[in-house]
């Protein structure tokens, strides 16, 4: 007699890159823990319905996710897949981030029709899209002399509005555009020194029930520890800052070695829009003090006067 395993419900919005991020998450789950079946269950969110409208204008934290969320309190979903950046400070009582996989490439990267374009070679007065106020401020403070324009949409509707030359050229993530198979698109990287990512950025958040034993043996079977480490300590400043897509802002963290030699780097900035006020912290350590170094970067941009730009902003 065959028993039949028991499912496992993935929540995802519809979007290609989110599909194949769920469809990643999903792959791992089968090949981790096999002794389940899993199925992904599209969801649509208050941020897949509204593409006229730019992601500052919205005063929702929960653009890309509340409906997901609705699906995991009702035991209609056991976890749900989201983009990190996506992923607010406070999520609803009783859901927690159980999982993060192994991170992608965090940098930002300029599509152009020209290879090799970069960020610095850019012709002055060209018309650069992103959808982002940290991309826009920090694009500000590095080319004063070109137009940053706002563009919304999926990542291949972006990148055919340069190809149509709309546009002269846009600034999207690495890591989506590499997930969906257009690399070809890319003309340069852009380091991530030069443009600090998104909170998140290139890292896959996996979302379910605080006390639900069996999701979260799924997600420890899948996590990195040192992707986790990473992204929480990223989104303690976030959390401190009360940053999001309103706000330009930016937090990177990543370990590098290994053993007793390994060392724990953070940067982070916050900008006024124009990129006239610009407030940098770093910070580095041993893995096992990440809290502790995101909380002495947090207090030093606000020592540099962070609140008074955000509350600004605002």
């Amino acid at each position: 007699m065959t028993v039949s395993k028991k499912t496992i419900v993935l929540g995802s919005r519809g979007s290609m890159l989110a599909l194949w991020q769920t469809n990643y998450v999903k792959a791992l789950l089968e090949v981790a823990v096999p002794d389940y079946e899993y199925r992904i269950e599209v969801v649509h969110t208050k941020g897949d319905k509204i593409l006229d409208v730019a992601l500052s204008k919205f005063g929702d934290k929960g653009l890309f996710t509340k409906e997901l969320e609705r699906g995991l309190l009702d035991g209609s979903l056991d976890l749900c897949v989201h983009s990190m950046k996506d992923m607010p400070t406070m999520l609803p009582e009783g859901l927690g981030i159980l999982g993060v996989p192994e991170r992608a490439c965090p940098n930002d990267v300029l599509v152009s029709l020209e290879k090799g374009m970069t960020l610095d070679a850019l012709p002055a007065g060209s018309r650069v899209a992103t959808g982002s106020l940290r991309r826009v401020a920090q694009l500000h403070r590095l080319r004063p002399d070109v137009e940053a324009c706002e563009i919304r949409g999926n990542v291949d509707s972006r990148i055919s509005r340069v190809e149509s030359g709309e546009f002269d050229a846009a600034i999207l993530a690495a890591a989506g555009i590499e997930r969906l198979g257009f690399g070809e698109h890319i003309a340069s990287l852009i380091p991530v020194e030069a443009m600090v990512p998104a909170v998140g950025q290139g890292a896959i958040a996996i979302e379910g029930r605080s006390g639900d034993a069996v999701a979260s043996m799924l997600c420890s079977a899948v996590s990195d520890m040192q992707t986790m480490r990473a992204v929480a300590a990223e989104r303690i400043v976030l959390r401190a800052l009360e940053g999001g897509c309103q706000v330009p802002m930016g937090v990177y963290a990543f370990e590098a070695g290994t053993g007793v030699d390994a060392v724990f780097s953070m940067d982070a900035f916050v900008s006024s829009l124009d990129g006239a006020k610009f407030l940098h912290a770093h910070a580095e350590g041993a893995p096992f003090e990440s809290g502790a170094l995101a909380q002495n970067v947090s207090d030093d941009l606000r020592a540099q006067g962070a609140d008074v730009i955000l509350e600004e902003l605002r």
